[in-house]
């Protein structure tokens, strides 16, 4: 037993008194309540506030059969998904511990490769995207308080890098959790912060309705005229498909959640429950989010109505939208850098088995310190939030980018390993059925990736100057 000043050194990660799973691992502790934590804090991102900009490119009809399909597909998606997280009986089979692993035992090498691109590509480029939308919210507090004393029209520009290097002090401690295991805290404080601010917008949207009646909507969105031509409301339609396919994207984490269950009940049982939950719920809250927006602003709904100011008041209520927002995105960073730094890990150990700064970790009290994840964890941190600052449009790539990944990761992958591994016959009903599927999804993810690219080009062509806020 260890005082608060005593210093030893164990020679691996597992202290004597601790329980291990039938693998080897520590015992898993995880429950469906924790599992749904993790995935509603990895759904409802910041772009649940941009849903209102995407109703006003699609219009009533097509916006809300958009949310309602994508959310129908994500579920299924996930259900095969979840039984192949052990092969290859979903229940009895050998733990595929990552997304690429279960790949790998279903689908062979190539494919185990080009889901690593895919997947490692989408995680490292959120989070670079998280750390510039928390920025962007941490300035928008202070750019809330300058419109509040000096008038909107008042010149209240904000720089972001400050913000940035402060969320990467936060984001290099909690990077010290050492895995997903014991994140469950951290998850449910970002889940409950992300219905708190979704819980704001819904009420500013509400009272601006009442207040003001409601905007000039359409059940076919922007109409064509002088302010839009048909080319350019086409691939705004696009682009809006893409950011409501992407905002239900949540596969690249969902194994390595899973991961964290204990097995009984079965964790592909206890994981169907938590998607479930966490789908419904963030499904409900987009419905929300994205329909009482449009009706408050109508065709001209802001890109995010709380960083974008589409409220201005009262402006407390906004600044404690954007700091929850705030919490919740510093969550989901670790959400999504937990498998990277997993990977990392787990490589280094291989390849240098004896080396002591890889081994060895130190007890200080109660705390288990490791070097070298120390020295890894804050150098990818660093290094993400520089990026974060070379590249102030880096938002447009990750969309690009997600529309690129959506397929794959969400619908490509999960169908191919669960006909591999039921062993579904070739041209049943059933396997014609998810081919076509499948590849209605690519043609989504190809359209989102031809409007992705065409916002690119034109926010380049408008580059702002760096470490600033619209």
């Amino acid at each position: 037993m260890h005082n608060a000043s005593s210093i030893s050194i164990v020679s691996n990660e597992f202290l004597p008194d601790e329980k291990f799973d039938d693998d080897g691992r520590i015992k898993r502790t995880g429950t469906w309540q924790s599992a749904t934590a993790h995935i509603i804090t990895t759904i409802v991102g910041s772009g649940v506030l941009s849903l209102s900009w995407c109703f006003a490119q699609l219009g009533w009809i097509a916006g809300i059969i958009t949310l309602i399909l994508f959310g129908i597909i994500m579920l299924f998606t996930s259900f095969l998904l979840v039984d192949c997280y052990r092969s290859p009986d979903p229940v009895n089979g050998t733990r595929n511990y990552t997304y690429m692993n279960a790949v790998k035992a279903n689908l062979g090498m190539l494919q185990y490769k080009i889901c690593g691109i895919a997947q490692y590509g989408v995680l490292i480029g959120v989070t670079i995207a998280y750390t510039t939308t928390t920025a962007i919210s941490m300035a928008a507090i202070k750019k809330s308080n300058c419109f509040h004393k000096h008038g909107h029209q008042a010149d209240c520009h904000v720089g972001n890098n400050p913000f940035m290097v402060t969320f990467a002090i936060i984001q290099i401690i909690l990077s010290q959790v050492p895995n997903f295991q014991k994140l469950a805290p951290v998850s449910i404080i970002a889940a409950i912060m992300s219905f708190i601010y979704c819980t704001i917008g819904i009420g500013l949207s509400i009272s601006k309705i009442i207040r003001e009646g409601m905007a000039q909507t359409s059940l076919t969105g922007i109409p064509v005229g002088k302010d839009i031509t048909g080319e350019e409301k086409m691939w705004k339609m696009f682009l809006a498909l893409g950011d409501v396919a992407v905002a239900f994207s949540f596969s690249f984490v969902l194994l390595e959640i899973q991961d964290t269950l204990k097995s009984s009940p079965p964790e592909n049982k206890s994981m169907k429950k938590a998607t479930s939950v966490g789908i419904l719920a963030s499904t409900i809250f987009y419905m929300m989010c994205g329909a009482l927006g449009y009706a408050a602003f109508g065709n001209n709904a802001p890109g995010n109505f709380l960083t974008g100011f589409g409220f201005f008041d009262p402006f407390w209520l906004v600044d404690l939208a954007n700091l929850c927002l705030v919490i919740h995105l510093i969550g989901a960073y670790q959400v999504l850098a937990q498998p990277i730094f997993r990977l990392l890990e787990d490589w280094s150990r291989k390849r240098w088995p004896q080396s002591a700064l890889i081994t060895k970790y130190y007890t200080l009290g109660n705390v288990k310190i490791n070097l070298f994840r120390l020295i890894l964890r804050s150098t990818y941190v660093t290094v993400m939030t520089t990026i974060a600052m070379i590249f102030p449009f880096f938002n447009e790539f990750m969309g690009l980018l997600g529309a690129c990944t959506f397929w794959p990761l969400s619908v490509y992958f999960p169908i191919e390993m669960y006909i591999s591994q039921t062993k579904i016959r070739k041209l049943s009903f059933t396997w014609i059925f998810m081919q076509l599927l499948s590849l209605g999804c690519l043609m989504v993810s190809l359209l989102a990736g031809a409007g992705s690219t065409r916002g690119l080009i034109a926010s380049l062509k408008i580059f702002k100057p760096l470490g600033s806020v619209s």
